[in-house]
């Protein structure tokens, strides 16, 4: 732990001051951990602290052509078994499978010429998308919420970066998901709440001390450490027994929070608002991520789904143990419809919509033309991301793809660009740097590489 005693300016061995030690006791008012602090100094900028974000990774990858960029001219092979209708925007047309949305179009605009150059693998797209590059020569770059996390830090007793329900399974690939700290370390790890929040006994398993430890014994162990901390403040600590410390202190945090407790509380919601979500573990999801964001978390991931075996998903390849394109249209599409539009429209609603990014991306798309099981495979050269709120623009298409959905027309945007949306929807600096590996400076999005403009 952190002590602040002495008088004079003094300079730690990385140059920090005692006057930025003492600024530490305020970070959680302005919203920066003490690293962040430091670097938008040196950079000369300050972020904007007050925005959030929730990313929903529609995991198995929605095919673009049934969903958000419709081809009704194409061929019967190409355009697949849906109509597309008419939405809240005259510039935007959706499969019929999703009519919330098309109700609410006027509030998010879709970028329809995303790809990306990594393999068509499951795994290889997660990192991609959720970290703006491809994980090469051992290194893994931090998730966006693990880098928000890392330059605002927490504003409350709640973790700055959530992910609902789990972190993602198997993919296919063997390769890192791409929801972690990456280099930053683990203590940029997401919090995960590692339960189904549609469950009749959902309870968080974090906000729980353990069978063997009572909440008494709890805060007795907390004091034990506070007199342990003060008796070794002088001595310095390995890399280890900073983070052990650090992890105890935020699950200390969390189970003896009052707001930690009120904020995952489901229970608050009047069953109308819950209905409205969906009763089901997406639904939910999407109902507690508002209520985190609402309750000051900085960052919320939303897996739609946990893997793409054994559970009806967006991977619709058409024949067991994959999704076929009725399930997609009877099971996939209404659950999604319904929450996503419940998120949009109850953040509109009670007026944070404009401060809250909301993304909603996916690993790839899917092929242009039906296979011969009636489904659709793996396609990263063109599939549709789309945004709300953080300063978007509502009711826009910015790029085309080809008449068949086959390859970006004009406007490709690729993951680099996608990631440096969401960043700039909370309001970040994209010149901003991350000390990266064996110190090299980092930035949050490569070099030369900026925002979707046309959305804002």
């Amino acid at each position: 732990m952190l002590r602040f005693e002495g008088v004079g300016s003094t300079h730690t061995c990385n140059g920090v001051t005692r006057r930025d030690f003492l600024q530490v006791g305020t970070l959680a008012a302005a919203g920066l951990t003490l690293p962040g602090l430091l670097q938008a100094k040196e950079q000369g900028h300050l972020v904007d602290d007050e925005r959030s974000g929730i990313m929903i990774f529609n995991l198995g990858a929605p095919s673009q052509l049934d969903t958000f960029d419709p081809k009704p001219n194409a061929p019967a092979e190409i355009r697949g078994p849906f109509k597309a209708i008419s939405t809240a925007s005259p510039e935007i047309q959706l499969s019929e499978i999703l009519p919330q949305h098309a109700r609410i179009a006027d509030k998010f605009s879709l970028v329809r010429s995303c790809y990306h150059t990594s393999a068509a693998v499951h795994d290889a797209g997660w990192q991609m998308l959720q970290t703006g590059r491809k994980f090469v020569g051992g290194v893994e770059t931090p998730h966006v919420g693990s880098v928000v996390d890392y330059l605002r830090g927490r504003r409350t007793d709640l973790p700055a970066h959530v992910v609902l329900p789990e972190l993602m399974g198997r993919g296919g690939g063997n390769l890192p998901n791409g929801q972690a700290g990456g280099f930053l370390g683990k203590s940029h790890d997401p919090f995960v709440l590692s339960a189904d929040p549609s469950k009749p006994d959902f309870q968080v398993p974090d906000l729980l001390p353990p069978a063997e430890i009572g909440t008494a014994r709890l805060n007795r162990r907390q004091k034990m450490r506070d007199i342990v901390d003060a008796t070794l403040d002088h001595f310095e600590q390995s890399a280890d027994a900073k983070l052990l410390d650090g992890n105890f202190q935020a699950a200390y945090r969390l189970m003896t929070s009052p707001q930690a407790k009120e904020a995952f509380d489901l229970s608050k919601e009047k069953p109308k608002v819950r209905d409205r979500y969906g009763r089901n573990r997406f639904g939910q999801c999407c109902l507690l991520a508002r209520r985190l964001i609402e309750a000051g978390v900085r960052f919320v991931t939303i897996n739609t789904f946990l893997t793409v075996f054994d559970e009806i998903t967006w991977d619709i390849h058409g024949s067991k143990p994959f999704t076929s394109i009725e399930g997609m249209k009877n099971i996939v599409a209404p659950m999604y419809d319904q929450a996503y539009s419940a998120l949009i429209e109850d953040l509109d609603q009670r007026g944070m919509l404009d401060k809250t990014m909301v993304a909603c991306v996916a690993e790839f798309g899917r092929t242009p033309k039906v296979n011969p099981a009636g489904g659709r495979d793996h396609w990263p050269q063109c599939f549709t991301c789309y945004f709300a709120g953080g300063g978007v623009q509502g009711g826009r298409v910015v790029g085309q793809s080809d008449p068949i959905g086959g390859v970006p027309a004009d406007r490709p945007a690729d993951p680099p660009e996608i990631v440096g949306t969401i960043f700039r929807g909370m309001g970040f600096d994209l010149e901003t740097e991350l000390p990266g590996p064996a110190g090299r400076p980092f930035p949050i999005v490569d070099f030369g590489r900026h925002e979707i403009k046309e959305l804002f």
